[in-house]
């Protein structure tokens, strides 16, 4: 044990690699063609979590403020690759628009529940920051891929309506504004229906995390609703910042829509 925390050892580790058997069996019995991705999937898992394991470690006992912004800017960065590469539309310079969509969000309500409500000290320490910025981080990525997409394709289903709109003196934001709507409403939704099931139907990661270490059931209660809360305020404001910074690729600069057969 550590701190509370039953330490998995590296032979039960690896035996519990087979669980993706289950996955690989699905998918060689439906010829699924996914046995390669579900490899590459589960190496990159044990890779990447018990390096990022061995970098907190670092990073807990040397903890410097520059260290700390240092490792959430790199996480902002891969948060963003991913986000880009997941969006299924074709839309050239999209990664600036997620990067400040994703920075934005993620880092300032990081740093409004750290220094607000855990009260943290110092205003940079590692061990509560970088975990809740992760988990930040990294539902917005995921809604914010949600809604750019959802955005992009809408405006392409609404795409005779918006040249219609323009053409008749709208303005882009004006023509895009309902697709804008159906998108940020569809970012949302994962993380409303997460916190519709929190406590019913499933017991968040968060407030698991902290049972398995022993900590006290209604203490772990509070913190995971800090997290939902936080989560859904992220999420929103990165979404919306996304789908206002994104909506104009669809439109020439003097604000004429971009119908496929145009499109640079």
């Amino acid at each position: 044990m550590s701190g509370g925390v039953v330490d998995i050892g590296y032979l039960e580790l690896f035996a519990a690699s087979a669980l993706m058997l289950v996955a690989g069996i699905v998918s060689w019995r439906l010829e699924l063609g996914q046995t390669k991705r579900i490899v590459v999937s589960s190496v990159r898992t044990f890779v990447q979590l018990l390096a990022v394991g061995f970098v907190l470690m670092f990073l807990f006992e040397y903890q410097t403020w520059w260290l700390v912004l240092l490792l959430l800017g790199f996480m902002v960065l891969a948060a963003t690759q991913i986000a880009t590469s997941r969006v299924k539309s074709s839309i050239r310079g999209l990664w600036p628009a997620v990067f400040v969509s994703l920075f934005a969000s993620s880092i300032v309500v990081a740093f409004v529940v750290v220094e607000g409500v855990i009260h943290a000290d110092p205003w940079y320490n590692a061990r509560q920051l970088v975990p809740i910025a992760g988990m930040i981080i990294g539902n917005a990525m995921s809604a914010t891929a949600v809604a750019i997409d959802r955005l992009f394709a809408d405006m392409d289903s609404r795409s005779n309506e918006v040249f219609a709109l323009v053409a008749l003196g709208a303005t882009p934001k004006e023509a895009a504004f309902p697709s804008i709507k159906a998108a940020v409403g569809a970012g949302m939704t994962p993380i409303l229906a997460s916190m519709s099931a929190a406590g019913i139907v499933t017991i968040p990661g968060m407030m698991a995390g902290q049972l398995l270490a022993g900590a006290d059931p209604v203490a772990a209660a509070k913190y995971q609703i800090v997290v939902m809360l936080m989560l859904s305020a992220a999420n929103t404001v990165a979404i919306v910042l996304a789908c206002y910074l994104t909506y104009r690729k669809r439109f020439s600069a003097d604000g004429y829509y971009l119908d496929k057969g145009i499109r640079g």
